[in-house]
């Protein structure tokens, strides 16, 4: 599994850490871990319904958290369970933008097991590294 739970780091909230080789990878398993949280399983969300995302940021960490909070508007605003296939990251003129498309289905109690209603990204611990052998990501969710 490309992301872990930790138990350890919120008792209230819920907490990942995700890990990919590169940093289009990491973003598509944070999303993952954070629609994981919300239901039990990723499997269950059908691609029925296409959104892109859109985001833009100073640094890399900055732009994760615009990113990461996107899942959370489509889930209250339209009621959507996605999930990211693709992420691009450019840089231009300093700034880092970001695209990704996303697939998922409205919500749905009798075909979903859900988890968790997740509220928001929090900067509580929040980073991202390069290490050797790839990039590591630790999110606190509030929940």
């Amino acid at each position: 599994m490309p992301y872990t739970y930790l138990e350890e780091i919120a008792i209230a909230d819920a907490a990942f850490e995700a890990r990919a080789d590169t940093r289009e990878g990491l973003f598509v398993e944070a999303g993952d871990a954070l629609v994981n949280v919300m239901v039990e399983d990723l499997k269950s969300v059908r691609p029925l319904v296409r959104r892109s995302f859109h985001a833009q940021a100073e640094d890399l960490e900055r732009l994760l958290f615009e990113y990461l909070q996107q899942f959370i508007f489509f889930k209250d605003a339209e009621q959507l369970l996605l999930r990211v296939s693709k992420v691009a990251i450019t840089e231009e003129s300093g700034m880092l933008e970001l695209t990704a498309e996303a697939a998922g289905e409205k919500i749905d109690p009798k075909r979903h097991d859900l988890n968790a209603d997740v509220k928001a990204v929090t900067l509580h611990r929040f980073r991202v590294r390069h290490e050797p052998g790839g990039w590591t990501a630790v999110v606190v969710l509030d929940i």
